[in-house]
């Protein structure tokens, strides 16, 4: 089995990348500019599909960012990896998004028409979101605030690491799951909870503030985000209010063994990596 992990230096690809290779499997990264060894490929640049394809027989997808709408991109390289020799495809979707909801819930729909071995992950927010280069982590790093429209809606944060070890369970399952996963954290926090946690590590008072939708789609945009999208990640927000995220689930522990990472320690990590001026 070879294994084109696209994403390959993001938060979930580089990470399976990683795990594949200590496992000694091989495994191809692919990212937009090829470089460090990779494999160049790019969504909206279809001469750079057949050769990231090259001999794989399993794919881990990660949609184009920022797109609100990427089946119509995708779908052309699915097919391509459905008559080249992929058999097994793993796509990152969200916990937000039902299969066959438009836009990536189509994606997720078009894995079982093309490939006998699939399986969608469905991660619900990731907690690196506060521990980063995300907007919500540089807020609460420079101005002391997380700002959502997500009120006192909780969340079960999930950690990129049980994201990996998930997707690589999926990619490399002698049986293949042929369902989606929905996968969590171990407890729904509101964000109010995760400010504090955030303060406590930072030393200093973080305070999270909720806004309306309009207000926040607002702030999206001008941090730089297409505005159509940061509309979307708005109303995913307003979902998070009325309790469409307070749920856990046992995919992590079922799939990996282990049981999901909490909050504190993903924060603790990333305090210990980045020293406490510059993290989380």
């Amino acid at each position: 089995m070879s294994i084109l992990v696209t994403g390959g230096t993001g938060t979930t690809g580089s990470r399976i990348a990683r795990r594949l290779a200590d496992r000694g499997l091989p495994v191809r990264a692919a990212s937009r500019s090829g470089a460090g060894g990779r494999a160049r490929f790019d969504w909206y640049d279809a001469a750079t599909h057949r050769a990231a394809l090259a001999g794989a027989t399993a794919v881990y997808l990660l949609a184009p960012v920022g797109d609100p709408d990427p089946e119509p991109v995708m779908r052309p390289f699915l097919e391509l990896a459905a008559r080249t020799g992929v058999r097994r495809a793993v796509l990152l979707g969200s916990s937000a998004i039902e299969p066959g909801a438009p836009g990536l819930g189509a994606v997720q729909t078009r894995l079982g028409e093309l490939f006998g071995e699939w399986a969608v992950l469905r991660p619900s927010w990731f907690m690196e979101n506060f521990t980063g280069d995300h907007p919500h982590a540089r807020s609460a790093r420079e101005r002391g605030e997380i700002v959502t429209a997500a009120g006192r809606g909780r969340v079960a944060f999930v950690a990129a690491d049980d994201i990996a070890d998930v997707a690589a369970a999926a990619l490399t399952d002698p049986e293949p799951h042929n369902t989606d996963h929905i996968i969590t954290g171990p407890e729904a926090l509101s964000h109010d909870e995760v400010a504090a946690i955030l303060g406590a590590a930072l030393g200093r008072p973080v305070r999270h503030r909720s806004v309306g939708a309009g207000e926040l789609a607002a702030g999206l945009a001008e941090a730089g985000l297409p505005a159509e999208y940061a509309g979307l990640l708005a109303g995913l927000d307003t979902a998070i209010a009325a309790g469409a995220e307070d749920r856990t689930t046992t995919v992590v522990a079922d799939l990996t063994g282990h049981a999901p990472r909490p909050f504190t320690e993903v924060v603790a990590a990333a305090l210990a990596g980045r020293g406490r001026a510059g993290a989380p």
